[in-house]
C-alpha cells in the first residue's frame, strides 16, 4: 500500500505508471480456452441429498506448514488442486510481500475460485475453495496437505446459495 501512495504522490507519476504497465505486460497471463458447450443453459447449481445450492465453500486453515513464502510451490499447489477437484483454471494471480512476508493470491476458476493468504512467520496458510457444478472442492485439501506438510489442519464447509 505504501508503494501505491508513493506513486500517487510522485509528480512524475505518469512515467512511473508507464513503467508499471510495461512490467505488467511482460507478465501477461496465459489465456485459457474454454470449449463451447450447452453450459449456458445450465445454472450449475448442485442438487445433492435433497438440497439445491450454488456451491460448496471449503475453508482450510493449515498450521505449522512449510514453504509458505515459496511462490512457485503455491502456484503449483493451486494448479494441482484445481486439477484434482475437476475444475477449470482461468487465471492465477499471486502477490509476494517483501522480506519474509507471505503470499496472497487467487486462482480464478470457471466454477468460482481458490484464494490463499500465507503468514510464513506463523506457519499459517488460509485457503478458501469455492466451487459450483460438478467440481469437488474437498479434493483440494489433500493437495494442500501434500504440498505444505502442515502439523495441524482445520477445515470448515459452507453451502452457498441454498434454495
Amino acid at each position: 500500500m505504501a508503494r501505491l501512495n508513493l506513486v500517487a504522490a510522485n509528480p512524475q507519476k505518469e512515467i512511473l505508471q508507464k513503467e508499471v504497465k510495461v512490467a505488467r505486460a511482460a507478465k501477461a497471463p496465459r489465456p485459457v480456452v474454454v470449449s463451447p458447450s450447452n453450459d449456458d443453459q445450465k445454472d450449475h447449481f448442485i442438487n445433492k441429498n435433497g438440497l439445491s445450492y450454488a456451491g460448496s465453500h471449503v475453508i482450510i486453515d493449515l498450521w505449522e506448514a512449510k514453504g509458505l513464502d515459496d511462490r512457485e510451490r503455491i502456484e503449483t499447489a493451486l494448479i494441482d488442486a484445481v486439477n484434482e477437484a475437476g475444475a477449470t483454471l482461468l487465471h492465477i494471480h499471486l502477490h509476494k510481500f517483501e522480506e519474509g512476508g507471505g503470499i496472497s493470491g487467487v486462482a480464478v476458476l470457471a466454477e468460482s475460485h481458490i484464494s490463499v493468504h500465507t503468514w510464513p512467520e506463523k506457519g499459517f496458510a488460509a485457503f478458501d475453495v469455492f466451487m459450483c457444478g460438478d467440481a469437488e472442492p474437498r479434493k483440494a485439501l489433500e493437495v494442500f496437505k501434500r504440498a505444505f506438510q502442515p502439523g495441524r489442519v482445520v477445515v470448515g464447509e459452507h453451502k452457498r446459495g441454498v434454495v
